[in-house]
Formats: C-alpha cells, structure tokens, sequence
C-alpha cells in the first residue's frame, strides 16, 4: 500500500461526504465545501503524479495500481474544468464517489514492479494513454447526466414530486450538459485511437492487429458514433440519448478493466497486479 495516496484519497472521501450533504440540505456552503475538498484532493494528487513523473521519467500506468491512480487523477481533473464550465452542482454527487472509488481501489492494489519493456518513452503513446483517459473521463461524467436524466424524466412522468425531482435540474440542462461531455469525450477518444494506430504502427510496423483492447475500443467508438449520428441527423435527444450514453459508458468500463483482465492481448502488461 502506498500510504502517500492517503491524503488525497481523505480530501475526496470528506469531499463525497459534503456533495452528499449538499444533496440532501441543497444549501450552497455544502457544495462550495465540497468543491474545495475536491480541488484540494487533485492539487495534492497532481504533486505525487509530478514526482512520479519526474522519478520515472514517464507517466504512471505501468500495472493496474499505477493505471487506477492516473484514472482517477483524470477524473477529478476533468470533473473540476467541465464542473466550473457548466455548473452543474448536483454532478459532484455522482463523481466525487466515483474519483474516491478509483483513487481507493489504486490504494488496496499493490504497487509491483514494472518491466523496463513496459516503460512508456514513445511520444505518441503517451499522448495516446493521457487523452484516451481525459476521453474516458469525460464519458464517464456524460453517463452520470445520463443517469440523473433517466431519474428526473421518471420523476416527471409519474408526477413524483419528491426527494429527486426537487434536487435534480431540468430535462433540457441535463440533456445538453450530457451532450457536451460526449462531444468532448468522442472527441478526444479519436485523437487517442489515431495516436494510438500511429504508435503501433512505428512498433509492430502495422495500423492494427485485432488485439481485444483494439477491437473493443472500436466497439465502444461506433457506440458514440452512432450516438452522435442519430442526434445530429435523426434529433435524437432525451431518454435515447441517455440509454445510449450509459450503454457507451459500460462498454467503455469493459475496454478499460475487463479486457486487460479476462482477454489476453499487448495491453495486459498495463493492468498487472
């Protein structure tokens, strides 16, 4: 265990704690409590990440430990730039838990020793690997509107007038706020996949070999795609949209853990443990 990720994992776990009060008290002070929490959490896991960094001379996800720390670093990074872009407070209810979860389960995972093999020189697979992740992220928060807009159009259609609906935000802002994470996030999981068939391409001497990880990364990509497609052309919106945005998202969670874990294929080596 490496204990030095304890701080950082306190501040997001009592950041969870005050989003939650927020949830329930739906005063502010809990929410800008929470925020601080949050930000505090990701300035501290940014310096350990630096000195990773600067230690290895590379970014950290050479086995699961080390890929589930850099996981939710991006997270909380992308959870506090898309939060202060569309101020949508009841988001920090979903991915405070979500960022204090991953950061946790990096904490339990021992940290083994990498094979020098798995060292990540190449400068396009380390943009690869950061904007694959800032990609995921992303998506993970478009699930999470998603989520939240499936509980308030329930709410609406049974007129239940409780808890959720007076806490939640409008159908239209948690559809646009969940539209404008998928762009960002399909956005950037395509530059990631095109750095990625760059990098395999100057190592293995060929765009694409099948690999699971490969195949299931195209999979979750034409999931988005398709999403986009249908909203841009058809004005799919509301309740597709956001079954579409959770199915992407757990196709997403599949190429990023279950791959690496139950199929065999070059990018195992990432998620030892």
């Amino acid at each position: 265990m490496n204990y030095a990720l304890l701080p950082a994992i306190c501040c997001y776990l009592t950041g969870s704690a005050a989003y939650a009060g927020f949830l329930f008290r739906q005063k502010n002070g809990y929410n800008q409590l929470a925020y601080a929490l949050v930000t505090a959490g990701f300035v501290i896991h940014t310096l350990l990440l630096a000195e990773a960094i600067l230690r290895e001379g590379t970014i950290p996800v050479r086995n699961l430990h080390e890929t589930l720390w850099f996981a939710s670093w991006t997270l909380a990074f992308v959870f506090l730039v898309l939060w202060w872009k569309s101020r949508l407070k009841i988001l920090g209810v979903f991915a405070a838990p979500l960022i204090t979860l991953v950061a946790a389960a990096a904490f339990f995972v021992p940290d083994t020793a990498a094979d020098i093999e798995t060292s990540l020189t190449g400068f396009w697979l380390i943009v690869h690997v950061v904007v694959i992740f800032i990609g995921e992220a992303c998506l993970a928060l478009a699930c999470a509107a998603g989520v939240l807009y499936l509980i308030q159009e329930r709410n609406i259609k049974f007129k239940k007038h409780r808890f959720f609906f007076r806490r939640l935000p409008s159908l239209e802002l948690l559809d646009n706020t969940g539209y404008q994470f998928i762009i960002i996030g399909f956005t950037a999981l395509t530059v990631g996949l095109i750095t990625g068939f760059v990098y395999a391409h100057s190592v293995w001497g060929r765009f694409w070999s099948w690999d699971p990880k490969e195949v299931w990364s195209g999979i979750t990509w034409l999931i988005y795609a398709a999403l986009l497609h249908e909203r841009l052309v058809a004005g799919m919106r509301g309740r597709k949209a956001a079954i579409f945005a959770i199915i992407g998202f757990a196709a997403m969670l599949f190429t990023f853990l279950g791959v690496n874990l139950l199929l065999e294929g070059h990018h195992n080596e990432f998620t030892r443990w």
